[in-house]
């Protein structure tokens, strides 16, 4: 076998094996479902079940640019949507709250998309010295930017790593679960408490498929 042949045969198998790290390790560990894509936001506006009707638009800021088959959604980018469940606890029922984005735009581009809040938020970080993560427990975020910038040509070199003073390692909200719907709707659930989401904190949005279209 020619020595180009045996180069070319090469280049295949390192082109084979980075689609797949691509596609496999790049996304996120699941929320709930194996496969689904996160996006790490910040909300515009404080959420409360009960408190917030149904029907109120809302919208959060991505706070970590992220790679949705072959695209890069830049940090800073809005996702728009509404809140679809609120209801407060009551003595024998536990309070509810649903948020559905259906968009997400930033500078020079557009998508459709149906995302939910889940129930995992990413804690503001305890201590400079907070302990590094294991090899095994590199989290979602940096996962994703490590296989992306290693694996993609078209990632930017300067992909940031998690916003100053916010854990890279997510966490679930106290007393919070999800329920996920037959109709693929995610809603949060609570028995102890009314669900109270704060615009200062990171919290994730998961979704089935990415982006719908551009």
């Amino acid at each position: 076998m020619s020595r180009r042949r045996i180069v070319v045969r090469s280049v295949a198998w390192m082109v084979v094996f980075s689609c797949a790290v691509l596609f496999g390790q790049a996304k996120p560990p699941a929320v709930g479902a194996a496969g689904r894509q996160e996006f790490p936001v910040t909300f515009r506006q404080n959420l409360a079940a009960g408190k917030t009707p149904v029907g109120t638009k809302v919208e959060a800021r991505l706070e970590l640019a992220t790679l949705v088959k072959g695209t890069v959604i830049p940090e800073g980018a809005i996702f728009s949507g509404e809140v679809i469940e609120s209801a407060a606890k009551t003595a024998t029922e536990p309070c509810r709250l649903a948020v559905r984005m259906d968009s997400v735009r930033w500078k020079k581009g557009s998508a459709a998309i149906k995302a939910y809040v889940t129930e995992w938020y990413y804690p503001t970080r305890m201590a400079a010295g907070e302990a590094s993560l294991d090899a095994d427990e590199v989290s979602p975020i940096r996962r994703t930017r490590r296989d992306s910038m290693a694996n993609n040509p078209n990632f930017p070199g300067d992909f940031p790593d998690p916003p100053l003073g916010i854990s890279d390692k997510r966490a679930v909200i106290k007393d919070v679960e999800s329920t996920h719907q037959s109709d693929g709707v995610v809603a949060l659930s609570s028995k102890r408490v009314n669900i109270r989401l704060d615009r200062s904190t990171t919290y994730v949005l998961a979704a089935d498929e990415g982006m719908a279209g551009k």
